[in-house]
């Protein structure tokens, strides 16, 4: 696990409430079928921050974002769809030698029919992707995606039963930005930084899930001075599971919406 990571039931992300590969699939998709212009897309992917991506076929070294997304557009690729692995669930990557380990650590990708690229934090100012090509690899079963309703359900079902660890946890205590996390959830906002045509429902579930994944967050870090000791943690990460479940089931659908 690389500094400044998180533990997270079941994987673990630089920032596990960031998912940059979520931000490539859906706007370079977008590009990609003439839904938005071009650098509306590379404004959605970046941001305030240098890319750069590495491993793309045709490309020595390292190459710009902007380079890359046309490169895409040459390659034939259409459509990019977000992946989040965990241990024991790699669902959705193409059995590419070396990808499966870069994702797990990275806890998410961008899956295309021609590139897979992982996302990798580089200090506090550059982020870079690893390409993977995917050319005579056998592509990996079609993602078994949940409607949004069906994850905005299950979202709610997995808070509800989660609501009694987080109160035992106590971690408005120690985490004060808690509280207006959850608060939130009663008045959900639409998750920001989407195309203007992306699912309204998407971004509502999306809005959500992002809240609750600094929650869960935030809930894997033991509280200053605390003792907490192996048995602890476990029952701990077993209680959250559930929600860490529907919360990675929930970004997933929300990405991955195609507008009608």
């Amino acid at each position: 696990m690389r500094p400044g990571s998180h533990r997270f039931p079941g994987r673990s992300l630089a920032a596990v409430h960031d998912f940059p590969a979520g931000r490539f699939a859906v706007w370079a998709t977008a590009w990609l079928t003439g839904r938005t212009a071009y650098d509306d897309a590379l404004d959605g992917i970046t941001g305030h921050s240098a890319h750069r991506v590495v491993g793309l076929a045709g490309s020595d070294g390292a190459i710009p974002l902007g380079e890359a997304l046309s490169a895409l557009r040459g390659l034939g690729e259409k459509r990019l769809r977000l992946v989040l692995p965990a241990p024991g669930d790699v669902r959705g990557l193409p059995a590419v030698p070396g990808l499966a380990p870069l994702a797990l650590e990275a806890g998410q990708a961008a899956v295309g029919d021609r590139v897979a690229l992982v996302p990798e934090q580089l200090g506090s100012a550059v982020l870079q992707w690893t390409a993977f090509g995917l050319d005579d690899v056998p592509p990996p079963p079609p993602p078994v995606e949940g409607t949004l309703r069906a994850a905005s359900g299950a979202l709610d079902l997995a808070v509800t039963d989660a609501a009694r660890t987080l109160a035992e946890l106590d971690l408005a205590r120690w985490h004060p930005e808690v509280p207006t996390l959850l608060a939130g959830l009663a008045r959900p906002r639409p998750a920001p930084g989407l195309p203007d045509d992306h699912d309204p429902l998407a971004l509502s579930v999306l809005g959500r899930a992002l809240r609750l994944a600094a929650v869960l967050d935030l809930a894997a870090t033991d509280a200053p001075g605390a003792a907490v000791n192996h048995a602890q943690a476990a029952r701990r990460d077993a209680a959250l599971r559930p929600l860490a479940g529907a919360v990675r089931e929930a970004v997933t659908a929300a990405y991955n919406a195609v507008p009608r």
